[in-house]
Formats: structure tokens, C-alpha cells, sequence
């Protein structure tokens, strides 16, 4: 073959191999957790983006997720979204909350259902239960305070414990746990929650509370990949989102046992 058939073949032969990836929607695509999910596993999976704006190298729908109408061209197609979209600081005012997040997940959602998307992955957050860390043992382990605690049997905070926001971000999310469980059991929407701890830029712990919440790069792209690999019979499930840290106090047994989720980093590597 010489160099000009070669050229001609190239084009049809990457949408040959594109095909047989899993096509996956990132809402919120050029936020810090979007650009390390497609550079993680981008050799894995066929990605697509929703976002306010273009971004060098990659080319999203762009859109504002509060205009249910005009995301719902990028839904179409998909496999699995993974709706990252929102007011991501803790701090965020209510306002914003209500303003952004909170149509944001629904459209979300709603966008889903609508385009015959078979799951979806929503984005919540630690923050959900985040006032269990005014309690002991987990107010001393945020504060770095370690005497007298066994880190082999910290009691751990579990998906089957109530509720407990820390502020209006953590109501948002909880919001979007809640959407997910009624667009799981009214339309039949596989919908998986990731409550997401620590995730920073450089991956590594910034502060004292971090050894027990960080959840590295790596370990992002492993339960990520699990959960859009799982099987189609998982309907609805929460799991937490955070390394294999020594001083961890979020469960990761039941990602573990339903999805396999083993992380490969602990916190304590930075000490």
C-alpha cells in the first residue's frame, strides 16, 4: 500500500476502531475531574463533552445545562454520562445552588432519559455526609489528632447512614442522589452516585484532613472505569469516592464488593 492509500484508510480505520468503545458523555467536561477522566481513559472509551466553552484539544457540545433544550443534541448516542456539571466549591451560596446545580442535575438527568441513555454516573460528593466530621473519632483524624485511635478499626461511614450536609453544596448533591434513585426506579435508568473525596490538581494531599480524604488520580480512574463497565443489572447504587488512605473513615468495602474497586493509594505515601 503506498503512503496516499495509507492516508485514505487511516481516517475510516480510527472510526472503525471508535466504534467499538463505549461512547461517554462528560458533562462539565473541562473541569479538573473531566480532563483527568479523558486523559486517564481516553484510549478506552469514545468521550464527548458538555460545556460553557471550547477547550484546546477538545471540542464539547457547548452548552449551559440549565437549557434543557439545548443539551439534549449531545445526549444522543450515548452510552453512559458521567454529569459533572456544577458549582463545585463547598462554599458555594445557596443562590448558585439553586440557580445552577440544582437544574443542572436535573437536566441532566432528564436529557438522559429522554436520548435512551443506559447510565448514568453522577458526580456527588463527600460533602453529603460531611457533618459526621464534627463527631469523634473523624473530628480528630480531620485535625491530624491520632492518639489513641486504631486506624485498623475507625468506625467507617457507610452509604446505609442518614444524610448529613455540611452545607448547601452538600444539599445539592444530596438533590442529585435523590434525582438518580427516581429516574432509577421510575424509568429504569442505571444510575451510580460517587460521593468524591479529596481530588485536587496535584493529586496528593494540600492539608491534615486530606490523609484521610484524598482520593488520587489514579484511584478516580480505576472506580470510574468500574462503574462504566459494570454490569447493565446494577440499577442504582451509591459508592464512595477516596483512596485506600490509612486514616480513612468513608466505607469503600461496598464499591469493593459490587464493582470490584481495589484503590492503589494511601496518603500516608507523603509523610
Amino acid at each position: 500500500m503506498d503512503l496516499d492509500s495509507f492516508k485514505y484508510f487511516t481516517p475510516i480505520l480510527e472510526s472503525v476502531r471508535m466504534a467499538d468503545k463505549k461512547r461517554v458523555l462528560i458533562t462539565g467536561s473541562s473541569g479538573l475531574i473531566g480532563g483527568v477522566i479523558r486523559n486517564k481513559l481516553g484510549d478506552e472509551y469514545d468521550f464527548s463533552g458538555v460545556d460553557f466553552n471550547h477547550e484546546p484539544g477538545f471540542d464539547p457540545h457547548v452548552a449551559d445545562m440549565t437549557d434543557l433544550d439545548t443539551i439534549l443534541p449531545a445526549f444522543e448516542g450515548i452510552d453512559t454520562v458521567i454529569d459533572l456539571a456544577a458549582q463545585a466549591e463547598n462554599t458555594t451560596e445557596w443562590s448558585r445552588i439553586k440557580e445552577n446545580n440544582l437544574p443542572s442535575t436535573f437536566n441532566a438527568f432528564e436529557a438522559a432519559r429522554r436520548a435512551g441513555v443506559k447510565r448514568l454516573i453522577f458526580a456527588s460528593s463527600n460533602h453529603v455526609t460531611g457533618m459526621y466530621e464534627c463527631d469523634d473519632p473523624y473530628a480528630a483524624i480531620v485535625a491530624g489528632k491520632y492518639d489513641g485511635i486504631d486506624a485498623d478499626n475507625i468506625p467507617q461511614i457507610s452509604i446505609d447512614m442518614p444524610i448529613r450536609p455540611d452545607g448547601p453544596y452538600g444539599i445539592g448533591k444530596a438533590f442529585g442522589e435523590a434525582t438518580g434513585r427516581y429516574y432509577s426506579d421510575e424509568f429504569g435508568l442505571s444510575v451510580i452516585c460517587l460521593r468524591i473525596g479529596s481530588l485536587v490538581k496535584e493529586s496528593r494531599p494540600l492539608n491534615i484532613r486530606a490523609f484521610a480524604t484524598l482520593f488520587h488520580h489514579d484511584d478516580l480512574a480505576q472506580l470510574v472505569r468500574r462503574c462504566i463497565d459494570a454490569p447493565d443489572s446494577l440499577r442504582f447504587d451509591i459508592f464512595y469516592g477516596v483512596s485506600g488512605n490509612t486514616w480513612r473513615f468513608w466505607d469503600i468495602s461496598h464499591a469493593r464488593d459490587v464493582v470490584g474497586y481495589v484503590p492503589t493509594i494511601d496518603a500516608e505515601s507523603w509523610r
